[in-house]
């Protein structure tokens, strides 16, 4: 455990994601292959089910310390973590403990079906055995919480350069099916319980936001353009009779979407192809808002399937029967594409993205402004004769989105960030007017100067009105023009809606509260084109 206590404590003090990398690296250098295991089977969500209830942690807690409830909840409510809270009440250890992330793991998991005598025993001797960070990564661990700021790309590359082994091949890997009783790290790592050749996607090619005149690209017969759709973009692959589906974010979609793959076994040929996920009903594109109702299900129910079906617009392909095409020019591998989309009846909700047609670039403005009336984010603009490059390529693809939705909110809450910036209140949430009272419309963090934040953070702790945990609730005063890439009615939000990526878009200091916008005015953005 003080190894793996280390380890967290290096890649909390940071936010570069280089240095968490290398502090992972160092660890799976030194670590024993079953404490490797199971901090990957931690950091990937295949964690065993929460052994004991963190009412009763922080009942033992109080119990242990004479704290009065109310003391106890005042200092969670500074803290804002509960197992940090207990960590830091806690006397100092009694003894010490010394046991690898594996023994602990493997007594919580036997903890599971103990009775409340025996799981109390057990943490109140880990407390008195533990040091305070320690102590905070066990409470972690026990009490289900166990978040830390790796993601599962993180995790990946660090995988990738201690072994040098492919960073995708490792993704599929990890993220498989696997058991940390059953398996050995060189086993996991090397992909012994997978058939990675079938699966292997290729990098994306990603485009750059336009940041140029349309006239500036030259002749508009040199360029192909579609439209920029609000999905997920997905790459789907079939290679001997095996159907994989990988997001841009390099994680195994496969099972999420089981009527894309029937639709794709009915093609003959082996491909690669790259195209965008979406919710589809009637033959319409429906919002992303809808499309996350599907998104990191482990269980796909078939009222989901009826609900929420998922369709998929395929933009290119990178290989056709076993050879890998992204030298050719973006207009080649479009035929090459067409030619098999139209060998093959297939049901409506697979499609080829159907190409703008337009002379001139004057065009495009009217078509690119009306995006919204059929939910896209846009448009794409692509070279004819441009190869499907690694990553990013300025020159040869452009997105050209729609600008921002924008409403006036002010802010009611306030909580303080993470990291370097734990000092500073810089999560907001934001209202609107709905009859003579307010309405929570958004959550916000970004779009502001250290310079407003540190501002903003000494006007709430002089206007706090209350404390509910970490967060503050703040006079209604101060007002901010909230940007949006999107709107839809939605039954989970007390405001009726759910914005699509808020940020801050101003501080709006010249505009009193009285002038915000009310919940009629936002709703009426759903239907703007």
């Amino acid at each position: 455990m003080k190894l793996f206590s280390e380890l967290i404590s290096a890649i909390e003090i940071t936010n570069k994601t280089n240095a968490k990398i290398e502090a992972l690296v160092q660890y799976f250098k030194i670590a024993p292959d079953k404490d490797k295991l199971w901090l990957i089977a931690l950091f990937t969500g295949k964690r065993p089910p929460r052994p004991v209830k963190t009412s009763l942690m922080k009942t033992w807690c109080m119990e242990i310390t004479n704290l009065p409830e109310w003391l106890f909840l005042e200092s969670y409510s500074t803290v804002g973590d509960l197992g940090e809270t207990i960590a830091l009440l806690l006397p100092e250890p009694s003894h010490t403990l010394d046991l690898s992330l594996h023994e602990w793991m493997t007594k919580l998991k036997a903890l599971k079906s103990k009775p409340e005598t025996n799981k109390k025993a057990f943490v109140l001797d880990a407390w008195s055995g533990l040091e305070q960070q320690e102590r905070l990564i066990f409470n972690k661990l026990i009490g289900g919480s166990f978040r830390i700021g790796v993601s599962k790309k993180t995790l990946v590359n660090a995988l990738a350069k201690l072994t040098n082994i492919d960073a995708n091949q490792l993704m599929h890997s990890i993220i498989g099916k696997w058991e940390v009783d059953s398996i050995t790290f060189d086993e996991l790592i090397k992909g012994s319980h997978i058939n990675y050749d079938n699966s292997k996607p290729y990098p994306f090619c990603l485009a750059y936001s336009l940041e140029k005149e349309l006239l500036e690209l030259g002749e508009p017969n040199e360029w192909i353009v579609e439209q920029k759709w609000d999905g997920i973009r997905g790459q789907i692959v079939k290679r001997n009779n095996e159907i994989y589906i990988w997001s841009r974010g390099e994680e195994l979609v496969t099972k999420q979407f089981p009527e894309l793959v029937d639709a794709i076994s009915n093609f003959k040929d082996d491909f690669v192809i790259d195209g965008e996920i979406l919710a589809m009903k009637d033959n319409d594109v429906l919002l992303f808002n809808d499309l996350q109702k599907r998104l990191n299900r482990k269980n796909v129910t078939n009222k989901l399937l009826e609900e929420v079906p998922i369709g998929f617009y395929a933009y290119d392909i990178l290989e056709f029967d076993g050879k890998d095409i992204r030298g050719q020019s973006f207009e080649q591998r479009r035929m090459q594409l067409e030619s098999i989309f139209n060998s093959v009846s297939l049901p409506e909700h697979i499609k080829l993205s159907f190409l703008v047609e337009f002379n001139e670039w004057k065009e495009l403005h009217d078509i690119r402004n009306n995006s919204r009336a059929i939910n896209s984010e846009g448009l794409m603009l692509k070279q004819k004769r441009s190869p499907y490059h690694t990553g990013r390529k300025k020159g040869d693809w452009w997105k050209w989105k729609v600008d921002p939705l924008t409403i006036d909110a002010v802010m009611i809450y306030a909580q303080k960030g993470s990291g370097r910036r734990s000092s500073k209140y810089t999560d907001y949430t934001f209202a609107v007017k709905k009859d003579d009272a307010l309405v929570t419309v958004a959550k916000a963090y970004s779009g502001l100067t250290d310079k407003e934040i540190t501002e903003i953070s000494q006007w709430v702790n002089k206007n706090a009105i209350e404390k509910f945990g970490p967060v503050r609730t703040v006079k209604p005063h101060l007002v901010f023009e909230i940007a949006f890439e999107g709107i839809a009615l939605s039954n989970r939000h007390k405001s009726g809606v759910a914005l699509r990526f808020p940020r801050i878009n101003r501080w709006r200091k010249d505009k009193p509260v009285d002038e915000i916008d009310t919940i009629e005015t936002v709703k009426q953005l759903i239907t703007a084109p």
